[in-house]
């Protein structure tokens, strides 16, 4: 079976010079890139949209079928003169991809997913407080479960972890897990005997909105605010990493200091965060620190509240919107907390502090991908990996 992939997924730009010796895997990911993004075609298709000749692509496809990866689909229905094209397609259901989002300070979520992000299976589990290895026994514990679940060969597992992860999937730090230089991929994949890919959950956020949630194309900025705070940012197509991995570590900027009373509304005193500093903007703009901020007030107050953590979050993220000239902001998160004052006095803070040629046109809102956004993410993680499908 296969099925068309939505039209609206882009490609990342490539950020690595391609090396003789990897030519036929590029050449490889570049039908694959074509078929999944573009839908179904011809080789004559594929050779023209690829640059390739008819002969690379008639080599390729054949490894790409007899691998089960692509399928013949039938003749063309047209009416061009001479012998019809076969179409191939995608075989969105031959393998399943397990997804894990581990940016809820709660529950570890995770899904069974085919080739298209089609969510078929999920499963939940409660983090009960659970740092260091009695973390990663819950996570290894949820993945064993969803490969168990799988009805088709996986072609990998993808973990959107908090913390500052390197390429090979090692956290390097993740405070509020207590994980650090954790080989958490190397790990997983010897437990569960198949390809493991471990990224920041801020960037898989953002490469599932990049991906599958209509992002407008400009620069993009995802902040995820659950357990802690972080940042995806996708500039000209590529994903940004920063020289030590950290780009998007937005949580761990000082945001608060004893001086602040923004509009009557105090953010208190700066409080300790799991990094060891005081006054990082994720000790008043993560989930746990919202719902202490507005337990037991009345829906005014709560408004009044959100509204002081919004304008600090404009306050901060408007040297990165006017230094990247983003486009779009866009929050993955609980709704309730989120969407509404908070949102709406970020976005005010963002126009009053940036020129108008900057945030007029800017949009900040939240994830039309819902709570699948870094589930998708994860499993672009697995497509990227596996396949060299972004």
């Amino acid at each position: 079976m296969t099925r068309d992939i939505p039209r609206q997924g882009r490609l990342l730009r490539a950020t690595a010079k391609v090396l003789p010796e990897h030519a036929r895997a590029h050449n490889r990911s570049m039908v694959l890139q074509h078929l999944f993004h573009s839908g179904p075609g011809s080789r004559a298709d594929l050779a023209r949209a690829t640059g390739l000749t008819r002969v690379t692509i008639s080599d390729l496809v054949a490894s790409l079928m007899a691998e089960g990866l692509v399928a013949e689909l039938g003749a063309r229905a047209e009416g061009r003169p001479g012998k019809p094209g076969t179409l191939l397609g995608v075989r969105t259901d031959a393998f399943q991809i397990v997804a894990v989002d581990l940016a809820d300070d709660e529950r570890m979520h995770g899904a069974v997913m085919d080739l298209s992000g089609t969510v078929l299976q999920r499963r939940t589990e409660r983090v009960d407080g659970r740092t260091g290895a009695a973390a990663v026994d819950a996570l290894r514990a949820l993945c064993r479960d969803l490969v168990g679940l799988a009805t088709r060969p996986v072609l990998g597992v993808g973990v959107g972890s908090p913390g500052v992860i390197d390429p090979a999937g090692r956290v390097l730090q993740a405070p509020n897990r207590e994980w650090y230089d954790l080989p958490l991929a190397d790990q997983l994949s010897a437990d569960l005997g198949v390809p493991v890919h471990v990224g920041n959950d801020a960037n898989t956020a953002a490469l599932g909105e990049f991906t599958y949630g209509g992002a407008a194309g400009g620069g993009l900025l995802v902040l995820t605010v659950g357990g802690g705070v972080g940042a995806g940012i996708v500039l000209d197509g590529g994903l940004v990493q920063g020289h030590e991995h950290a780009a998007g570590e937005i949580g761990h900027v000082t945001a608060v200091d004893e001086r602040d009373d923004i509009d009557g509304a105090p953010l208190g005193r700066p409080l300790p965060c799991a990094c060891g500093r005081r006054g990082c903007l994720e000790t008043v703009l993560s989930v746990p620190a919202l719902r202490r901020r507005t337990d037991g007030l009345d829906e005014d107050g709560a408004a009044v509240a959100l509204a002081a953590v919004g304008r600090r979050l404009g306050i901060v993220l408007a040297p990165v919107v006017s230094a990247l000239n983003l486009s779009e902001v866009v929050l993955t998160g609980p709704t309730e907390l989120l969407d509404g004052p908070l949102r709406e006095a970020a976005l005010a803070t963002l126009h009053e502090r940036t020129m108008p040629v900057v945030s007029s046109n800017l949009q900040l809102r939240m994830t039309s991908l819902g709570e699948d956004g870094a589930l998708s993410g994860a499993a672009v993680l697995v497509l990227s990996g596996q396949l060299g499908v972004t």
